[in-house]
């Protein structure tokens, strides 16, 4: 399993620094039942699908499956795709309506907080590594939010997706998308500045490293 740091050799269309190949061209390949070709694509977008929908179900074993049926979505429909898309659009489309219907199905998403990850699997949610409680705090606020506004600011600060990406993977208008990605990071805002004051205010009254309090 590839380290996240990969992820820095990626942009939004798809190229990766160490394969030349674009989505698309590798798209033709599996097209043609080049499996090598899928397992490119699979490498490719993993880390940041999985990141992505584990921090909307909030349960691994969940999140898991999810990625499978992502994969298997996209090798299945794979002559379905429109070349005139982006595939990342088209990806991330098919990992949110899975989303989507998980979150229905269970209808238990507000209720769940942020399960700490224990295992040793190579996903970038397991190597964040939270060295002040500040960075805890962040991922609990992150996930408190609606469904709607967590979906667009993961989509936005965290898979750095364009507007218009994720207004086709959302199936709203490039408007709608902003305003949720404003009130998204209104939202955390308003959650998070009382909480550094008081991690400020505790820093400065006490000799314990704030990571340990």
């Amino acid at each position: 399993m590839p380290s996240p740091d990969n992820e820095l050799n990626l942009n939004r269309q798809g190229f990766d620094s160490s394969n030349p190949e674009s989505d698309k061209e590798l798209l033709e390949r599996v097209k043609a039942n080049d499996t090598s070709a899928f397992s490119l694509l699979v490498d490719r977008y993993k880390i940041r699908l999985f990141n992505l929908i584990y921090r909307m179900l909030q349960n691994r074993e969940e999140a898991e499956d999810i990625l499978q049926e992502t994969f298997l979505r996209v090798f299945k429909e794979r002559e379905r795709f429109d070349p005139t898309y982006s595939f990342s659009t088209w990806i991330y489309t098919i990992a949110l309506n899975l989303c989507r219907n998980e979150l229905k199905h269970k209808k238990k998403f507000k209720f769940f907080g942020l399960d700490l990850i224990k295992d040793d699997r190579k996903y970038a949610v397991e190597k964040i590594n939270y060295t002040s409680n500040l960075s805890a705090t962040l991922e609990k606020a992150i996930a408190s939010l609606p469904e709607k506004y967590k979906t667009a600011f993961l989509l936005r600060e965290v898979n750095q997706l364009s507007y218009e990406e994720m207004s086709e993977s959302m199936g709203v208008p490039l408007g709608t998308v902003k305003s949720r990605v404003n009130r998204a990071r209104l939202m955390l805002q308003g959650q998070l500045t009382p909480k550094i004051k008081e991690q400020y205010e505790l820093s400065k009254s006490s000799p314990i490293p704030l990571c340990l309090l």
